[in-house]
Parts: structure tokens; C-alpha cells; sequence
């Protein structure tokens, strides 16, 4: 039932104490900071209203470039200088950069203007749903993240306190379908991470305001190919003739089952499997398409799948695990593997459980409860994974928060905005006070 992630926000909203019920900031300039964002509320979902209602699917470039127009005016008022990135190497639209100097620590801001919904797709504009839901492209995941980033920082700019920091902002024009060569699409994340100590994720992660995440799975995709001897169908099983491809392919995914899976956080699923007499195999969209007999030994066959890990050294025995069952073939039949790295794991680390407890002291005071970190389970590959690893401490899912991603019920709830913008505008301050 598409409303139950609607309805299982609502619950966890339920369970939270009033907006501001309980808050006690520290000192009057977190006071401020918090009038400031009340203050601002009605203004900013304006603006997402705007901004969700340009169409900006990854493959409409003219879109996503619109997208970015619309922020460039909004970080120049606070001080950025903002670049546009040429996505023409890696055949996307491209990304949106925006610095600003500072006294204290380097934050690095991630996060990006393209959704999964294209011109042709039925979802196109916003919708007030009730005072408490809108519905949009992008609503969530994550327009409404930037909002909540620019509202932050401009309550903080209010105050005079943006200088204690220096803040790189990184918007990807392709997040939900990355540029290819990679190394390109991510290039200028990875250096800005470089030369950043923290790094921020504004997604909406796991719509929960009780949770944020301090670690990811990789995502790797891989393809098995097998070639055999083709024959009439009588002679499968003879010495000259062998296995066959079908059977191969069957052999190789048990062993993946059997003697691969059980380790904690991997996972690995074949999503397309193909073989027969003649298999035309495509990688981008995935596809086959097939022709053969049933009297005919097939002599190829194929699988394409991912592969998702927490670590690094994970996904390296996790590799050399799958080769093991690829390379141990049944009688005249061959197979190779071939892996294809995506988004890199974010891996769980002290520094970012460090970023967590001082999310959790501000959210606390606020009076919107604890935070804990997001199971890594559940937390799939995102844009942070790649400045994960160049930063001391890391941490996503700050964004504005709702639910039905990638589906024609995306919403945001609007009820996470004060909740999702006080807190990062008052963790902002405290790291520019250390």
C-alpha cells in the first residue's frame, strides 16, 4: 500500500515531543537562530514550491540547469561564490558549486538537484495535500534538504555567526543516475571533501527525525558471463558436449548463495538472467533479448546483479569469494566476472558516531528528542559515500523529511522542517564555536 511510509512517518512524528516543548538552547544566539527559522518558515516552502515544480529528471539537462539558476541568486545573498561545473565529460547536465570562507572548521554541504522523474512521467508539480503534506517531485529527495540547508545558513548569516565556518556546497545534477566516467561526475566532490573536515548529507535517508546516518553500503554492479558447447539437446551431459551454459549460470548463482552469503551487511542479487542459443546482452538500460530452442544445448548465458558491502575490505573478500565459485566450472563450460564499481561504502567510524552524539546534544536541547544512527541495513549508496573517506567526520539524512521516494506519491512533511532546519542550523553554530 503506497501511504504506509506516509503513515509510519506520522506515527514516529507522533512519538516526538511538541515542536519546542521542551527546548532549551544553550544561549541566546541559538534563541535567535530558532526565532529566525520559525520565522522563515512560510517563505522557504515557498520556495520549494518553486523550485519542485521545475522538472528536473536527470536527462532533462535544460531542467536541471534551471534548477541550479533558481539557488544561484540564494547562495550569492549569503556570501557564496557559486560555479557552475560543465557535466558535458561525463554526459550530464553538471553540478553547482558554492563556497564561502571562514574562520574555523571546512563543512562540506552535499547534496543534489536532480529527481527520478522525467518530463514524461506523471508526477510533475506540487501539491498541498493537506497543512501538513505536499506531494512533488523532489519534495523530499531532496529539493527539500537544499531549502533546509539555505534556511539554516541564513538564519546563521542573521546572527553574524556564517563567518566561524568555511562551507563548500556540492549539488550534484545527477545523483539519481550518475555521469559516466564516474572518476569525472565526482571529481570536484572528492576534492572538495579533500579539503573539508566534516562532510553533511542533506538527503531525507530514512524519513525518520528519530534517526540520522553515520554509514552506507557500497554499490557495485557485476555481470557473469558463460560460454559452453552448443549441441543437440539429446547430448547434454556427455563427455564432448558438458554441462551447457544454463546450468553453469544455475552453478555459479547457488554458490554465490551458498558459499558467499551469511556476512553481516552483504548482499548481493542477480536482477537480470539470461540464457539460450543467442542472448544480445545490454548494460544501459538493462536488457536481453533471447532466441533459441528446446532442443538445443544453450552455449551462453549471462548475469547481471549488484553487490553491496559496508567496508571496503568487504567488498574486496566478497570479490575474491565470487571469482572462487565462477572459477570452479562444470565439465566444457568457461565463465568470467566482471565487476563495476559505483558508489563506494561509507563506513562506520568514530569520527562520525562523534558528528552523531553532537546532532543528538543539539536535537535534545531543542526539545525534539534523541537521535540514533540508521541500521547501515537499511541505508542504501548515496553522494556522501564518496567524501566519506576524505573527511573526520561524516554524517547524512539532514535533510527535509517525508516519504514514497522514487514513486508517484513522493511527499514531503512539512512538519520536518522546523524539526530537520533548527537542528542543523544549531549544530552549524556549536561545530563553528569548537
Amino acid at each position: 500500500m503506497r501511504l504506509r511510509p506516509r503513515a509510519a512517518l506520522l506515527v514516529v512524528l507522533a512519538s516526538l515531543p511538541l515542536l519546542g516543548a521542551h527546548a532549551a538552547p544553550r544561549d541566546a544566539k541559538e534563541k535567535a537562530l530558532v526565532g529566525h527559522v520559525k520565522a522563515g518558515e512560510p517563505a522557504s516552502i515557498e520556495f520549494l514550491e518553486q523550485v519542485v515544480n521545475v522538472n528536473s529528471g536527470t536527462m532533462n539537462f535544460a531542467g536541471v540547469r534551471k534548477v541550479g539558476d533558481l539557488l544561484r541568486p540564494r547562495f550569492e545573498a549569503l556570501g557564496f561564490k557559486v560555479t557552475w561545473v560543465d557535466g558535458s565529460p561525463f554526459g550530464r547536465a553538471g553540478h553547482l558549486i558554492a563556497t564561502r570562507p571562514g574562520r574555523g572548521k571546512h563543512v562540506l554541504l552535499i547534496g543534489h538537484m536532480d529527481t527520478v522523474f522525467e518530463p514524461n512521467h506523471p508526477l510533475q508539480r506540487w501539491q498541498r495535500v493537506d497543512q501538513n503534506i505536499a506531494r512533488g517531485p523532489g519534495a523530499a529527495d531532496m529539493k527539500g534538504g537544499i531549502i533546509v540547508a539555505l534556511a539554516a545558513m541564513d538564519a546563521l548569516k542573521a546572527q553574524k555567526l556564517l563567518d566561524s565556518l568555511q562551507i563548500t556546497v556540492v549539488l550534484h545534477g545527477d545523483e539519481e543516475s550518475s555521469g559516466a566516467p564516474l572518476n569525472l561526475a565526482r571529481h570536484d566532490l572528492i576534492e572538495a571533501a579533500k579539503a573539508a573536515d566534516i562532510a553533511i548529507g542533506l538527503e531525507n535517508a530514512s524519513d525518520n527525525p528519530k534517526t540520522a546516518v553515520t554509514a552506507r553500503r557500497s554499490s557495485t554492479g557485476w555481470v557473469v558471463k558463460v560460454k559452453a558447447k552448443s549441441s543437440h539437446s539429446s547430448q547434454i551431459f556427455s563427455d564432448t558436449v558438458g554441462a551447457g551454459a544454463a546450468y553453469e549460470l544455475g552453478r555459479i548463482l547457488n554458490g554465490f548463495y551458498q558459499d558467499v552469503r551469511g556476512e553481516e551487511f552483504v548482499t548481493f542479487n542477480p536482477g537480470l538472467i539470461a540464457s539460450s542459443t543467442q542472448v544480445d546482452f545490454n548494460a544501459q538500460p538493462l536488457s536481453a533479448t533471447l532466441s533459441g530452442k528446446n532442443n538445443i544445448v544453450a552455449p551462453v548465458a549471462i548475469a547481471s546483479g549488484d553487490l553491496r558491502t559496508l567496508t571496503v575490505q568487504q567488498l574486496e573478500d566478497t570479490r575474491a569469494k565470487m571469482r572462487k565459485v565462477v572459477a570452479d566450472n562444470l565439465p566444457n563450460t568457461s565463465a568470467e566476472i566482471e565487476f563495476t564499481d559505483n558508489y563506494p561504502p561509507m563506513a562506520p567510524t568514530e569520527g562520525n558516531r562523534k558528528l552523531l552524539s553532537l546532532y543528538d546534544g543539539v536535537s535534545k536541547d531543542l526539545g525534539f528528542g534523541p537521535v540514533t544512527e540508521v541500521n547501515p541495513r537499511n541505508a542504501g549508496a548515496a553522494d556522501i559515500s564518496f567524501a566519506a573517506d576524505h573527511v573526520d567526520m561524516a554524517l547524512d539524512g539532514l535533510g527535509l523529511l517525508g516519504g514514497g521516494a522514487h514513486t508517484p506519491d513522493e511527499f514531503a512533511d512539512l512538519r520536518t522542517y522546523q524539526i530537520q532546519t533548527q537542528r542543523l542550523a544549531v549544530l552549524l553554530y556549536r561545530l563553528g564555536r569548537k
